[in-house]
């Protein structure tokens, strides 16, 4: 039987630990709130399955997090968020944030009008980056990239080596030759990248949405509770690497790991 978590519980999905980079900052915010972060360690990366498919996870992990008593919830998947935040506000009946708008918004601001964004190969399909930054501002000259050796660098926290630059080199050359001042780091694991990325390009200014998204949650949370938030990490699939992230970015030590379900489609 889940432990009984008596203050606002947010529940914080991802396809695996970039989503901790978002967790990390609702943390910052809202101390006394209880996180739920769900790793769906067992469909990562999400860039390369179809929408059914990722609009299938996003419901099931949402629905079972809900269940653990998750009164709210945040995508932290650029993926998600683009293919399945929608139906998912149909669907149930909290609040649900996600992680596309609060990064083209702070892009938008920022450009001097022309935005690169790095993301999943999925997520540049939907075109959803460009249409949103358009949104905000129409003269912007917008082009994405995906990305798709991010991932599993990230998960295999491989995060530092030669490898790692060589692919922010080749993903980042195509906005250099288009002189981005402003790129948009349209996946949650990226920022886990950003050295490497800032040693390619030190010109230009990298947006990691996770600050803006988790500002959102807090302006619609409004006065917190008190006391310390309780913490629940369930995992679908492979573990390794999962508690080492949760260690370096939540400072949590040998955080317990839950087995979560695994949802098949």
């Amino acid at each position: 039987m889940a432990p009984e978590l008596p203050q606002l519980t947010i529940g914080i999905r991802d396809s695996g630990v970039g989503g901790l980079t978002v967790a990390r900052r609702v943390r910052e915010l809202l101390p006394t709130a209880n996180l739920l972060y769900f790793a769906d360690t067992a469909h990562v990366p999400y860039g390369d399955k179809t929408p059914q498919q990722v609009r299938h996870y996003a419901l099931s992990i949402s629905r079972f997090l809900i269940s653990q008593g998750a009164q709210m919830l945040v995508f932290a998947c650029n993926t998600t968020s683009a293919l399945a935040l929608d139906t998912a506000r149909e669907c149930f009946e909290v609040p649900i944030f996600g992680v596309i708008r609060p990064g083209a918004r702070v892009a938008a601001q920022m450009s001097g009008g022309k935005v690169g964004v790095l993301a999943t190969v999925a997520t540049v399909q939907s075109g959803v980056y460009t249409r949103v930054l358009h949104e905000y501002r129409a003269d912007l000259q917008v082009e994405e990239i995906g990305c798709p050796a991010f991932v599993p660098l990230v998960e295999a926290q491989q995060t530092g080596g030669v490898e790692a630059l060589e692919a922010c080199k080749h993903y980042l050359a195509p906005l250099k030759r288009m002189g981005a001042d402003t790129v948009v780091l349209g996946c949650t694991h990226y920022p886990l990248l950003l050295p490497a990325l800032q040693t390619v390009a030190p010109e230009i200014r990298f947006i990691d949405p996770a600050m803006a998204v988790a500002q959102e949650v807090a302006k619609a949370v409004g006065k917190g509770t008190t006391g310390a938030g309780k913490y629940r990490f369930f995992v679908s699939g492979e573990r390794a690497g999962v508690g080492d992230w949760i260690e370096s970015l939540l400072a949590i030590e040998q955080p317990n790991l839950e087995a979560g379900p695994v949802f098949d489609l």
